[in-house]
């Protein structure tokens, strides 16, 4: 009975996890760049039961099978599928259009900089030319963080990330892709950073100015989720509150016989 409540509070503890995980991907449903997460679950490893001091056995032991002593979260991992694309005609709000990331540069509180990964292109000009994202992390280019002249009457970003600045060219937003995503690290809601072993390829992927990729969540999907994962931990609340009761009549009622 005991392990009964423990193999019930495993279910709460996992379902509890996926529900952080869905009500992040809700509250990022209109981040512009997010991609959402999922959450696998896994047994704990099997136990060899064997039934023991049994006088009915003639041995006095008998294995009897063998059992799972609940369940865990395998992993949290990431779905990288494009997003849909939305026209906002702004001259800085880029899009990548197939597989690639943007590279900016991300300055911590120790002044040290570090070169992460996105595809949330919604970015905008600094007074003194710099493109920058919302947080002020500068875009990277094939000369470094990518500067335009404050004077322009026209920037244009070609597919190929060709940037022009009244006709004259200016710099190249450069993108990057990585063989295998399960060597990126996130950091924050929609950046990445790579982990040892993440090697990188070309990027196959085209730039669309004037546009911005929505985030992948389906919203009705995760919601149907939802659901089930409430349902699940009312019934596992339900085990437990059965386990118990059972307990209380052995200790309370069957004890006074």
């Amino acid at each position: 009975m005991v392990r009964g409540l423990y193999t019930a509070w495993t279910g709460m503890a996992n379902e509890q996890k996926r529900l952080d995980v869905i009500s992040n991907n809700l509250a990022n449903s209109a981040t512009v760049g997010y991609k959402k997460e999922g959450v696998t679950s896994q047994s704990f490893d099997e136990q060899l039961a064997i039934k023991i001091k049994d006088k009915s056995e003639p041995n006095g032991e008998r294995i009897i099978g063998s059992m799972s002593l609940g369940v865990k979260v395998g992993e949290v991992y990431t779905d990288y599928t494009g997003g849909s694309l939305r026209e906002t005609e702004n001259t800085f709000d880029l899009a990548i259009d197939g597989e690639g990331f943007f590279q900016v540069a991300v300055t911590n509180r120790n002044g040290e900089t570090n070169l992460r990964y996105t595809r949330a292109g919604g970015f905008h000009m600094t007074s003194d030319g710099y493109v920058v994202n919302s947080e002020g992390n500068h875009l990277q280019g094939e000369s470094g963080d990518v500067l335009v002249p404050t004077d322009a009457g026209e920037i244009l970003v070609d597919v190929d990330g060709s940037i022009y600045a009244d006709g004259e060219y200016v710099d190249r937003i450069l993108l990057h892709d990585f063989e295998d995503y399960d060597y990126l690290k996130k950091y924050g809601d929609v950046m990445y950073e790579p982990v040892d072993g993440a090697v990188e390829k070309d990027a196959t992927g085209l730039i669309r100015q004037g546009f911005t990729e929505q985030s992948n969540v389906n919203v009705i999907s995760e919601m149907v989720n939802l659901i089930a994962i409430t349902r699940a931990y009312e019934a596992n609340q339900k085990v437990i509150q059965s386990v118990d009761q059972t307990l209380d009549n052995a200790v309370n009622s069957v004890g006074r016989v």
